[in-house]
């Protein structure tokens, strides 16, 4: 669990019931239809205790509840909704009311889960890790390879790396070079393709997710839709992950061994890397599209993107209104009778 994710898992003591809990400002928070399923009671009783629990003033509206964007599948399309939770205040009050063990329990779990989360910055599933098997460290690795090639943590890493040189200026033309060439190159030695240039042409407001395979959080954004990594199928990001954990551990033994290394050297460092030692193709060039230009495409097809969801939601709203008709029109008895 990490923060990009939000989510935390908890199962009951019987082991009878488990949720996902979202974490946010450092709480956590569930839907009355999760907290019904945790306490064991209908929707209805849940609904009715938060009802009271407000209109006597014991808990204040608005730090204690908030809505969330959530992805449910609805017939044969995922369709998002903002769903109504409420965080760990009124879960224990409404605990106490319809089922106080399980509520005393989950505020002993929720309590240790964010203390660790909120020291950490991540929390460990311990049972999974002891019984897990070896998917589970197979799954922890990739998790790991995944943080470490994310745009921020690998940038952050090589401008760590590079700084070591001897001769190293923040503002020089090689330094620019570098860090230009870095992500480009990377790209371009898995799929053909500068990052730009691989936006291009996997984006389209008429593909599913507009081409994106991945995205942050539950619902996709145009920050989103400008970054490559988000287009990549499962094994070129894998293959790309893979090339980012060799680069940045061969990057960190030259420091480690303290070799001298100047900026001129990682530079070709980075090209042995990839064309000799990795036999892949390099990027010789800056690429055929500018940032600026892929940009301006994917906001382009973000706008024509959002205008078919609103339509198909509509097109399924009135559909499902016609059914209705339908239903009761059936059920309906004959006028002559």
């Amino acid at each position: 669990m990490t923060r990009e994710n939000q989510i935390l898992l908890y199962e009951t003591a019987d082991g009878e019931t488990r949720l996902e809990v979202l974490y946010e400002d450092e709480s956590v928070w569930l839907s009355q239809r999760d907290m019904a399923e945790l306490f064991q009671v209908t929707v209805q009783n849940i609904t009715l205790h938060i009802g009271n629990i407000y209109e006597t003033g014991e808990l204040p509206l608005d730090p204690t509840c908030k809505y969330f964007l959530q992805v449910r599948r609805e017939g044969s399309r995922n369709v998002s909704r903002n769903v109504m939770h409420y965080n760990l205040d009124m879960i224990i009050s409404v605990g106490y009311r319809v089922n106080s063990y399980r509520g005393t329990q989950f505020r002993i779990w929720a309590t240790r889960q964010l203390r660790e989360f909120i020291v950490k910055g991540f929390v460990m599933d311990d049972d999974r890790l002891a019984h897990g098997g070896s998917n589970y460290f197979e799954e922890l690795e990739q998790r790991i390879r995944n943080i470490r090639s994310s745009e921020y943590n690998f940038y952050r890493k090589v401008l760590d790396v590079f700084a070591t040189s001897i001769d190293y200026k923040s503002g020089n033309s090689v330094a620019k070079k570098f860090f230009g060439a870095v992500q480009k190159k990377f790209h371009y030695a898995i799929h053909g393709h500068t990052a730009a240039e691989l936006i291009l042409e996997r984006v389209g407001s008429d593909k599913l997710n507009m081409g994106l395979t991945t995205w942050k959080r539950d619902t996709m954004t145009l920050r989103d839709a400008y970054i490559a990594k988000n287009y990549l199928e499962a094994i070129e990001l894998k293959r790309l992950n893979l090339l980012v954990e060799q680069f940045l551990s061969f990057a960190e033994l030259q420091v480690v061994d303290q070799r001298p290394m100047y900026m001129t050297d990682w530079v070709n460092k980075l090209d042995q890397f990839i064309g000799e030692l990795n036999e892949m193709p390099l990027l010789q060039n800056a690429g055929k599209v500018s940032r600026d230009a892929m940009k301006a495409r994917v906001r382009e097809e973000y706008e024509a993107y959002r205008d078919r969801l609103m339509i198909e939601d509509q097109l399924s709203d009135e559909e499902f209104a016609q059914r209705l008709q339908d239903a009761g029109d059936k059920m309906l008895p004959p006028e002559n009778q």
